[in-house]
C-alpha cells in the first residue's frame, strides 16, 4: 500500500498528466451488423420512383409551357419551373445510386461483372 501511495504522490508532484485516447479502427457504420445497409437499400428503393415522378413533373411543366397540355398543377413559385424538377430528378436518382452502392457493400459485384461502369 505504501508503494502505491508513494507512486501517487510522486506523480502528483510532477504535475504532468498523461491521457491516452484510443480510437477504434474503421467506420462506426461498418460495425453495426448490416442494419444501416438494409435501411440504405430500402431508401434507395423509394428514391427511384420519386425521381421518376419528378421527371414526369418536369415533362408535364415543359409540355404546359409549350401549350401541349393543360395548366401545370403548380402555377407559381419555385416548383413551377421545369428546370427545378429536372435537377430534383437527377439528385434523387444520384442519391438512390449512392445508397444502393453503400447498401450492397464495397466488395459486392454487380450482375454485369466486375468491370461494369455502375
Amino acid at each position: 500500500m505504501y508503494n502505491l501511495t508513494q507512486k501517487l504522490l510522486d506523480w502528483e508532484s510532477q504535475g504532468i498528466m498523461l491521457v491516452r485516447i484510443r480510437f477504434r479502427k474503421g467506420c462506426w457504420l461498418d460495425r453495426r451488423g448490416g442494419e444501416d445497409r438494409r435501411v440504405a437499400l430500402a431508401f434507395a428503393a423509394l428514391l427511384t420512383p420519386a425521381a421518376a415522378l419528378a421527371g414526369v413533373f418536369a415533362l408535364w411543366r415543359l409540355a404546359a409551357d409549350l401549350k401541349w397540355t393543360s395548366q401545370f398543377v403548380i402555377p407559381s413559385g419555385l416548383f413551377s419551373h421545369w428546370q427545378v424538377w429536372v435537377v430534383a430528378a437527377g439528385l434523387l436518382e444520384l442519391c438512390s445510386h449512392l445508397l444502393n452502392r453503400y447498401g450492397r457493400g464495397r466488395n459486392a459485384t454487380t450482375s454485369r461483372g466486375r468491370n461494369a461502369a455502375f
